[in-house]
């Protein structure tokens, strides 16, 4: 494995890590400065909502600048927010914290086109895909660590997360290589760049990814909203508390590291990702329904492997044959792209969730997320058929 690869993958980890960090503990931030729970709700929609314009634009600045230092804006960037938070004093500071990490967080989206640049035909997924895994595996360790050193006051996680976001700004300068080559970046004009709305329409009017891109989209709503909303299904169906729900959260993660590093690998290399799609979102059709309907509160635990068996195979492998069909100098915006699709989701996603719940029933964001990655499911067949044609 390419030494450039494995210090991209502890970046992830160390990010994630972080993020894992602040992100359960956010609301009681807010709450130390006499906020509301709609306060809290409200700066993660107002994170989202600054993620749209923020990922196509830095995705494409790193396309004129090279990965790398876009990739250290954007850790810098995220320790200081950090900071913030840990000495806040006011609403205000909580605000300023999550806008400034809203605007310079796209980490994830750049280490995907660092590992574009990085990676082959044959190789694409397999790289996306344990960036994913780095992704989960800090994902699972910070509210665990969080969680513990919160016990020692409620600053010091988020100091502790500025300390890991700054020592991985510092650990990227000095031993992250740059991945995109001058020859091999975008020239267009620096105006260009600062055009959310033509970055972001630039990459849907490319007709040979629009499909793919859909489905990704129709993939990641059936999936958004369903954390922020377990905790009060599963409670309603079968009162859980939330140290049940804290386990069950742990056990997916487990579920979701066991398919990243250990299946998909051995999958991708046998049956390829135009073969793994079909399969990965027919898994999310059954599992989404499965946890609609389940009986019982024990068979949560299997439908839900059958849900990260479903993910854990196909947003790798459409993530990597979206990115197979753009240019290299590209790339960036591409990702960008991406996150803006995925903040889309992140700010509709609950909503539909939470309406869904509240109006026509408990089960049914869990229905309609098997819907949605049904209607996905008919789209990826539809351009399996017509690739073997």
């Amino acid at each position: 494995m390419n030494p450039s690869f494995i210090i991209i993958l502890v970046s992830v980890f160390v990010d994630m890590l972080g993020y894992g960090i602040m992100l359960p503990l956010l609301p009681f931030y807010v709450q130390a400065q006499d906020g509301s729970a709609a306060i809290a709700g409200g700066l993660m929609s107002m994170y989202s909502t600054i993620q749209l314009v923020s990922g196509p634009i830095l995705g494409a600045l790193s396309d004129r600048y090279g990965r790398k230092p876009i990739l250290l804006l954007c850790l810098f960037g995220t320790a200081i927010s950090y900071l913030l938070l840990g000495l806040a004093n006011s609403l205000f500071i909580i605000f300023l914290a999550v806008f400034i990490d809203g605007l310079t967080g796209s980490n994830l989206t750049l280490a995907h086109a660092y590992v574009a640049d990085t990676t082959n035909a044959e190789t694409r997924a397999r790289g996306i895909n344990y960036s994913q895994l780095a992704f989960g595996l800090g994902i699972m360790a910070g509210p665990v660590l969080g969680g513990t050193l919160s016990g020692l006051g409620l600053s010091l996680p988020a100091l502790v997360a500025s300390a890991f976001a700054f020592g991985n700004t510092v650990f990227g300068f000095f031993f992250l290589p740059e991945s995109l080559p001058y020859e091999r970046r975008e020239t267009k004009p620096i105006s260009q760049v600062f055009s959310w709305a033509g970055q972001f329409t630039s990459i849907f009017r490319q007709k040979n990814i629009q499909n793919f891109l859909v489905v990704l989209f129709l993939l990641n709503l059936a999936f958004a909203g369903l954390q922020t909303n377990f905790p009060l299904y599963s409670n309603a169906r079968f009162g859980w508390t939330p140290a049940q729900n804290s386990y069950f959260y742990l056990y997916v993660g487990l579920c979701g590291v066991i398919v990243q590093g250990f299946l998909f690998t051995r999958l991708q290399a046998r049956f390829g990702e135009r073969a793994l799609i079909p399969v990965g979102l027919t898994c999310m059709v059954i599992g989404l329904a499965g946890m609609a309907f389940v009986p019982a509160a024990w068979m949560l635990f299997p439908v839900v492997a059958v849900v990260a068996l479903g993910t854990g195979i196909s947003i790798p492998s459409l993530t990597a044959l979206v990115s197979l069909r753009v240019p290299d100098s590209e790339q960036g915006r591409l990702m960008g792209g991406n996150q803006t699709l995925l903040a889309f989701t992140n700010i509709f996603g609950p909503a539909i969730a939470g309406i869904s719940f509240d109006v026509i029933a408990v089960s049914a964001p869990y229905w309609l997320g098997s819907l949605f990655a049904l209607f996905a499911l008919g789209i990826a067949l539809r351009m399996s058929a017509s690739h073997q044609t």
